[in-house]
């Protein structure tokens, strides 16, 4: 089975000698107790969807036919709808996940950030700050986020309260901090910039300019990731070393945007092309594989258990974990 995780909407892929036609007719697909859709089917190979309203964890996949389980899928529960994310969720040290109300440009939401406790309690957080897009948390835990609308960044408080720690960032996306404190800052024209400890603003790095936003992601080494969406049918996801110098680390990807780093420190790209569309893992070589099948991904957050919650632009979904590799499956 590939992949070994989804989300509903997600397409799984079951193989083997004649697993997909019993008696001349095509397989049913059982998940949990609910009927999955088979949207293909040939003598070693079914296509199924997953369906919406299961409830998560390994789920049992049944073929008819087939005694017993097929297989285990591991399923994302869907833990928030509602909100409208357009990077990367954040998940804290505790297991508090923070989520945005991004809204289109201009848009002045009732809340900007929501905030969802690990017994899924789930609070207003943040109010008034037009077009919330990317957040990070800074090495001593605070959270901060960026304005795609003022092109600033803002420090947020433990009571929801905001202060605009830097501005005049263009098109102020993706964010990610350095073990060191340094804040980058993804603008969509192109520069990726760098603030100090002090406050200090300078263009760090340059990139291709983007059709949708820039995407950020710190790598335990000090390497900084970026995606930048464009109309390309095959985008890069960029390096950049400490001095700012850029390479390419693949060309896989049509739309790459949320990225993530687990707690193996292994690098996890968002894919958001229709029909492709899920959670990869870089692996060696800038080779990926598919980790979470969906149809509809902008981000991901990683906790230090093992644990993920994958974001669409609407709905969050939480794993306790995901499986580590499907090249066995």
């Amino acid at each position: 089975m590939h992949p070994l995780a989804a989300v509903a909407g997600g397409r799984v892929t079951v193989r083997g000698s004649g697993v997909g036609a019993f008696n001349g007719t095509g397989p049913e697909v059982l998940l949990g107790d609910r009927l999955a859709r088979v949207v293909y089917a040939d003598p070693d190979r079914v296509v199924c969807q997953v369906p919406s309203g299961l409830p998560g964890g390994s789920t049992p996949l049944r073929l008819s036919g087939s005694p017993g389980a097929t297989a285990y899928l591991e399923v994302g529960a869907a833990v928030a709808t509602g909100v409208h994310q357009v990077d990367s969720p954040v998940l804290d040290g505790d297991g508090t996940l923070y989520l945005t109300y991004s809204g289109t440009r201009g848009d002045e939401s009732p809340v900007s950030i929501f905030r969802l406790r690990q017994d899924a309690y789930r609070e207003p957080f943040v109010t008034g700050l037009t077009n919330p897009t990317s957040m990070a948390l800074h090495p001593d835990g605070q959270l901060f986020v960026s304005s795609r609308f003022d092109g600033a960044v803002y420090a947020v408080d433990e009571s929801g309260k905001i202060a605009q720690v830097a501005a005049d960032l263009g098109v102020a996306c993706g964010l990610a901090f350095g073990a060191d404190g340094r804040l980058y800052v993804g603008d969509r024209s192109g520069t990726v910039f760098e603030i100090d400890t002090a406050g200090k603003v300078r263009r760090f790095a340059s990139l291709p300019p983007s059709v949708a936003a820039f995407h950020l992601a710190m790598a335990p080494d000090g390497v900084l990731f970026a995606t930048a969406p464009t109309l390309s049918t095959r985008d890069a996801v960029y390096a950049i070393d400490p001095h700012g110098e850029v390479s390419i680390v693949c060309r896989t990807f049509g739309r790459p945007q949320g990225m993530g780093v687990d707690a193996h420190g292994a690098l996890h790209v968002v894919e958001a092309l229709a029909g492709a569309s899920g959670l990869y893992r870089l692996i060696a070589d800038g080779e990926t594989e598919q980790v979470v099948a969906a149809s509809s991904l902008v981000g991901v957050a990683f906790d230090e258990a093992g644990g993920a919650v994958v974001v669409s632009g609407d709905t969050a979904y939480r794993f306790d974990r995901l499986p580590r590799s499907s090249h066995a499956a």
